[in-house]
């Protein structure tokens, strides 16, 4: 196995993955269905990425792993078949990555990406895949001479119990992706319950509901352990600090939930290294784009990307938004919100109407679909309170925030207080200008 093709390359978990093997010395390429800057970027580190996916792309191959979201009628894949090219979905494909490794797996609805890259940050000398781009090392994949590998693993289609894990860490169980389930919760939490029994060493979020219930042993962190836990700007960075264990701890950025990852991270790499040794380390950890990413700042002005796409992980952010406004001077929050699927959405309804109390401005963009079939949502009617602002799309113009609306037309501009997007579809890119 020496030449790999990868169908849906543009994604961020199957990127991971390419760019790991190329790192490797492996013949790597792929395909998507669009040009974007994760693309561009791989096409830089030289892995040819073709656009858009037609079966000629399929050549000699050892291999071909396609992502989750690839149909049965994809052209690549039907080709690679009638080649007899050995075709492996994502998931079927993560133990030829992981067996060799003493991997530290973490997964979560909610902090996994943010836990998986404290940890890589932690543990300098390991192996890394992570759902986001660390901006320490500047990619999502990180190659090293070590055994250990910390990986993000992926519950949305149950592969996370195949990732083969000597450290399992779960941030926490809330329900998330259950179409993959059969909106089954009992076949939902017997995965988590088979990831965790996998593992020698399990640490996770003791205030968790499930978590609770399980009886065998784990390595159980709380955030009450965390005392004097404050909000700083250290060097104009965005710190929450806390004690932990009679040392003083910093991690990038600011909220509460920042700290229970922290600890997550924490207390799973004290398996291999002092935590005098960790206290330091964790200083190398400057966020993940997409996460409470700050794109702009001025003194009257802070643009904020956040890949929030769930009312608890936007709930939990805005707390964290609105501290950080005041500290910097700045007395009004206005949130930009692309839903993010219309099962998603309507799923969570009750929650998203509630995740957005206390923003002085509401803007909604279209629903993202990825890939699904519309579904009327009554988003004036639901999100009435807020008095929302309904756009099209937002173009960003040095610290101009213009609302375009379907006409092409700009319906309002911002250019004071604090703006923060979220959302899981093209919104990052709208806000860095890059579309």
């Amino acid at each position: 196995m020496h030449k790999i093709h990868f169908i849906g390359i543009g994604g961020i978990g199957l990127s991971a993955i390419a760019r790991y093997l190329h790192k490797k010395g492996f013949k790597v390429s792929g395909s998507d269905i669009a040009n974007t800057t994760l693309t561009k970027a791989l096409e830089k580190e030289g892995i040819k990425v073709f656009v858009p996916q037609v079966a000629e792309n399929i050549k000699d191959y050892d291999v071909v792993v396609y992502t989750a979201v690839v149909k049965n009628d994809n052209p690549e894949l039907i080709e690679a078949k009638k080649k007899g090219i050995n075709t492996y979905s994502r998931r079927e494909f993560l133990p030829f990555i992981v067996r060799d490794k003493k991997v530290i797996s973490v997964c979560g609805a909610h902090g996994k990406s943010t836990t998986t890259a404290i940890l890589a940050s932690i543990l300098n000398n390991a192996n890394a895949l992570i759902g986001a781009e660390s901006k320490e090392f500047k990619s999502n994949a990180r190659v090293e001479k070590s055994k250990l590998l910390v990986f993000e693993a992926d519950e949305s289609d149950g592969s996370f119990v195949d990732s083969n894990p000597y450290i399992a860490v779960v941030t926490n169980t809330e329900p998330e992706h259950m179409e993959f389930y059969n909106h089954d919760l009992n076949k939902f939490y017997a995965h988590y319950e088979k990831f965790l029994k996998s593992a020698k060493v399990r640490v996770v979020n003791g205030d968790d509901e499930f978590i609770k219930k399980l009886n065998f042993p784990m390595k159980k962190v709380f955030l009450k352990d965390a005392k004097h836990i404050r909000f700083e700007l250290r060097e104009n960075q965005p710190k929450t600090v806390f004690e932990y264990k009679n040392l003083e701890f910093e991690v990038y950025g600011f909220g509460e939930h920042l700290v229970l990852d922290a600890l997550l991270a924490i207390e799973a790499a004290s398996e291999f290294i002092s935590l005098d040794e960790i206290a330091k380390n964790i200083k190398n950890y400057i966020g993940i784009k997409k996460r409470f990413d700050i794109l702009k700042q001025t003194q009257s002005f802070i643009l904020i990307d956040d890949y929030g796409h769930h009312p608890t992980e936007i709930k939990a952010t805005l707390v964290s938004t609105r501290e950080f406004a005041l500290l910097n001077g700045i007395d009004k929050v206005t949130a930009i919100w692309q839903p993010h699927k219309y099962s998603r959405t309507v799923d969570n309804l009750e929650g998203f109407i509630n995740c957005f109390e206390g923003v002085d401005e509401l803007i909604i963009l279209p629903v993202w679909a990825a890939g699904e079939e519309e579904i009327f949502i009554d988003f004036k009617k639901h999100f009435a309170r807020y008095n929302p602002i309904f756009a099209k799309k937002v173009k960003v113009d040095g610290n101009n925030i213009m609302l375009i609306d379907e006409n092409g037309k700009i319906i309002k501009s911002i250019k004071k207080g604090l703006v923060i997007g979220f959302g899981a579809g093209d919104i990052t890119y709208q806000l860095r200008g890059k579309i």
